[in-house]
């Protein structure tokens, strides 16, 4: 993609968001106090993510062994950095959203083996995981 077309993709976006609207089906459903785990896949030398697996196989099967605890989930493809010339910081962003922190420890912990032992199908990063509450909603 030329860089002044992801200039053009960021700048809608960051029109929209300002506008109060959304391109994404993520804020649909995200209320204050949510719990966000967020998995980030950091760029860099020799590193590799096959987007393709991931959105299509492991975030399903991930929504499929979290069951109903999982409220929601979302995926955000890297484009650039900060600016279009600069390389992105991760390649790929991963969201899960659950009602409470107990949701998805209970969820995640006798799935975690599997949801882990997955990870090498799609990538050889090390993901980043942090876990968040909620303050603000996208779109308030």
């Amino acid at each position: 993609m030329k860089p002044k077309r992801i200039l053009m993709i960021l700048c809608s976006s960051i029109l929209l968001a300002s506008c109060g609207q959304t391109e994404s089906k993520e804020a649909d459903g995200v209320k204050e106090g949510m719990i966000k785990v967020t998995i980030l896949y950091p760029n860099g030398e020799g590193k590799t993510f096959d987007m393709d697996y991931y959105a299509n196989k492991h975030m399903p099967m991930v929504a499929r062994l979290l069951g109903d605890s999982l409220k929601l989930q979302a995926i955000d493809n890297g484009l650039s950095g900060r600016t279009p010339d600069e390389p992105i910081p991760y390649l790929a962003i991963g969201y899960l959203y659950f009602d409470q922190l107990s949701a998805y420890r209970n969820s995640f912990g006798p799935n975690a083996k599997q949801i882990v032992g997955d990870i090498p199908n799609y990538t050889n990063i090390q993901p980043i995981v942090q876990i968040s509450e909620v303050l603000q909603p996208p779109g308030n």
